[in-house]
C-alpha cells in the first residue's frame, strides 16, 4: 500500500493528538476521533490508524476504571478501618498516631498494586502513543498491544482471502463462459 506524505502526517497526528488529555479533558477522544473522522474516508491508512488509536484509548479507559474500581474502595475502607470511631463522631482531627500497621492487609497490598498498575499504565501509554506516531509517520501499520477492539480494523489475511475469493469466482465465471 502506498501512502503519501499527506496521510502519513494526518496518522502521526491522530495518535499525537491523544497526548492533549494532559491539557484538555477527554481530549484524547476528541482530537482523534476529529482528525480521524474528517480523513478516514480519504486513506484506508489513515482509517487504520485512526481506529487503532481510539480503540487504545478506550482500552486504557476500560482497564484504569478497573484499577480504580480496585484500589479506591480498598483505600477507603482502609482508612476508616484504621481512624477511631470518637474521632469520627467528636469531629477531631485526623492524627497520623491513629494508623497502625497491624491493620494492613493483604487486601490493602492489593490496592497498592492496582495503583502501580495505574502508573505503570499511563507511563506505557504515553511512549507507546509516541510510538505509534513514529511508526505512522515511517508508513508503517502498527497495533498497540493489549488492545482491545472496539473498531474493528480489517486484517490483511482477510483482505487477501476477499480479494483471492473474487478472483477464484472471476476465473470460474471466465471459464464457464468460454465452455458455453
Amino acid at each position: 500500500m502506498e501512502t503519501s506524505s499527506n496521510q502519513k502526517t494526518t496518522s502521526a497526528f491522530v495518535h499525537l493528538s491523544t497526548l492533549t488529555q494532559y491539557f484538555i479533558p477527554f481530549g484524547n477522544y476528541i482530537f482523534p476521533i476529529i482528525i480521524w473522522g474528517a480523513s478516514k474516508k480519504d486513506s484506508d491508512y489513515i482509517d487504520h490508524h485512526g481506529k487503532q488509536a481510539i480503540n487504545f484509548q478506550l482500552s486504557l479507559l476500560l482497564y484504569s476504571l478497573i484499577l480504580c474500581l480496585i484500589a479506591i474502595p480498598i483505600f477507603i475502607v482502609t482508612i476508616f478501618k484504621n481512624m477511631p470511631v470518637n474521632a469520627i463522631i467528636h469531629d477531631d482531627d485526623f492524627i497520623i498516631e491513629n494508623f497502625h500497621l497491624e491493620h494492613i492487609t493483604g487486601m490493602v497490598i492489593i490496592g497498592i498494586t492496582a495503583a502501580v498498575l495505574f502508573f505503570t499504565l499511563k507511563v506505557a501509554e504515553f511512549f507507546l502513543i509516541i510510538y505509534a506516531s513514529i511508526k505512522a509517520a515511517n508508513g508503517e501499520l502498527y497495533k498497540y498491544p493489549l488492545t482491545i477492539n472496539f473498531l474493528k480494523t480489517p486484517k490483511k489475511e482477510e483482505n487477501k482471502t476477499e480479494i483471492s475469493e473474487e478472483n477464484e469466482s472471476s476465473i470460474n465465471h471466465q471459464s464457464e463462459n468460454e465452455t458455453v
